[in-house]
């Protein structure tokens, strides 16, 4: 990187303050959306809502999550093959902008437009901002361990005040204002990204494996060929009366699983990677479906539990009723509390607790989670309970939160090979819209069986998966370190 000083945002290089500030924004006009899109979905159309049903509203929101994440993917190699980070964090940038517009127009008719925006948009935001990042240690992974937590301490401030002027704006005033301030947040963000272009030096500038001639024309080829067939199968669909939302969503949930399985696949294949990347990959798979599990569990907040709030907990104080989707700044603003914590810990605990069994320890913590809303939701049957409860339960699901997520983003930035680092970035968030897909579809199951049944079936599966992989933490440990173990602890590259 060309010479920039440091300053005073951390000891980082100023290309990371302006990023901070793009993501404060980028991260305020998700979380503000979607603290209030499946309360929007299920209302009553005279409080101007959608009326689905909850399992409707629950699928389409958990599919929309999986499908944000699920875009890092293809915005990983675009950011790889032919935009670079820089130029891929400013267009997801506009698209997202455009989406939330979209979305603030009172018009049901938007909606899915407006998302798909959103969706595209974030799908290049993600891996090229993280690319950027991810180039602070490239080989000192307890210090990107930490960096990474303190960038996702960073963003945890918007996704703390987004809820509360979303939530109150839409609850309280109009739906469609709400999605307002979330267009006016992702406007500020765009605009700062530009002005601090100049801080960015040569990080990003380049893709990392430019295309080669005559490849942008098979994959505008291949593009077309499965966009082209998609729109067929939607015409026909329309005009035989088959197209229906529950159809629509089986189909994408069932891509989302897909997906990742075909892609990893071919990168196991692919010519560039060796025997011993080949090692590590695998070893990454298992720790990429264990990630899937946590996402599965954190689909359930702005969902089932963003519902719980609203119908089960006594959200009276005084003379004010408390927005139920003001609940969704609990968990930003435990993660803010908390990740200069976890990259102290991470730091002091260097090479004796490996990702393996951080992972472990997060989906531990996810099941006692969902511990704790079961007994809730038993206390519940004797009328509204405490809001402690969902305090209680966001508190564990973000201790988990910060084992898993910046854990799992360094990690695939160190088993990347040579030119894959955004793809492997968009797998792990890939792997995370394998779990919010599942997530989605799983909350079928709450209007099937009891509250407290369901939180139990959650828990259960966490603590199993947790288990397991505690039990497997040391071969996995050693595989995912089969080929850089000892340029693992080489001192940091300098940045300057």
């Amino acid at each position: 990187m060309s010479g920039q000083a440091r300053i005073g945002l951390a000891g980082q290089p100023r290309w990371f303050g302006t990023l901070f500030v793009v993501d404060l924004w980028e991260r305020f006009s998700f979380y503000g959306m979607l603290a209030i899109l499946y309360l929007y979905l299920v209302s009553d159309r005279d409080d101007g809502g959608l009326a689905m049903t909850e399992a409707d509203a629950a699928a389409l929101s958990g599919l929309y999550l999986a499908l944000v994440f699920m875009a890092a993917l293809p915005g990983g190699w675009l950011a790889d093959r032919l935009f670079g980070a820089r130029r891929a964090t400013l267009y997801g940038g506009l698209l997202i902008t455009a989406g939330h517009v979209l979305l603030a127009v009172p018009s049901a008719g938007w909606l899915y437009p407006g998302l798909g925006l959103v969706i595209a948009g974030s799908g290049l935001v993600k891996p090229g901002m993280a690319a950027m990042i991810g180039r602070l240690y490239q080989n000192s992974p307890e210090r990107r361990e930490a960096a990474f937590s303190l960038f996702y301490m960073s963003v945890q401030v918007s996704a703390l005040l987004a809820p509360l002027v979303t939530g109150f704006l839409g609850e309280t005033v109009h739906w469609h204002l709400g999605f307002g301030a979330a267009a006016l947040g992702m406007v500020i963000g765009v605009v700062c990204y530009v002005a601090g272009r100049s801080h960015f030096g040569d990080v990003g500038v380049r893709p990392e494996r430019p295309l080669a001639g005559g490849e942008l024309r098979r994959v505008l080829r291949r593009a077309g060929w499965a966009v082209g067939l998609s729109a067929l199968a939607v015409v026909v669909a329309a005009a035989t009366g088959t197209l229906s939302l529950q159809r629509v969503l089986m189909a994408v949930g069932l891509m989302v699983l897909a997906v990742p399985v075909l892609y990893y696949r071919a990168l196991l294949r692919a010519p560039v990677v060796g025997r011993a990347e080949r090692v590590r990959l695998r070893a990454m798979a298992w720790m990429l479906a264990a990630s899937s599990v946590f996402w599965l569990l954190f689909a359930q907040g702005p969902a089932l539990l963003n519902l719980f709030a609203r119908d089960e907990v006594d959200r009276t104080v005084g003379a004010f009723e408390v927005p139920a989707s003001w609940f969704q700044s609990v968990q930003p603003l435990f993660l803010l509390l908390l990740s200069p914590l976890a990259a102290v810990l991470w730091v002091r605990l260097g090479r004796r607790a490996g990702a393996p069994a951080k992972f472990s320890a997060g989906l531990l913590l996810g099941g006692a989670a969902f511990v704790v809303m079961a007994a809730a939701a038993s206390a519940a049957v004797r009328g509204p309970v405490s809001p402690l409860w969902l305090v209680a339960a966001y508190l564990l699901l973000v201790c988990g939160e910060l084992a898993v997520a910046p854990i799992g983003l360094s990690l695939a930035a160190e088993v990347a090979p040579p030119g894959y680092t955004g793809r492997m970035i968009g797998m792990f968030w890939l792997s995370a819209a394998v779990g919010a897909a599942a997530g989605g579809r799983l909350a079928q199951l709450a209007g099937v069986v009891p509250d407290a049944v369901y939180y139990l079936l959650l828990a259960a599966l966490a603590l199993l998966a947790g288990t397991a992989l505690a039990v497997a933490s040391g071969p996995l440990r050693g595989r995912l370190l089969s080929r850089t173990g000892a340029a693992a602890s080489a001192p940091p590259t300098s940045v300057r």
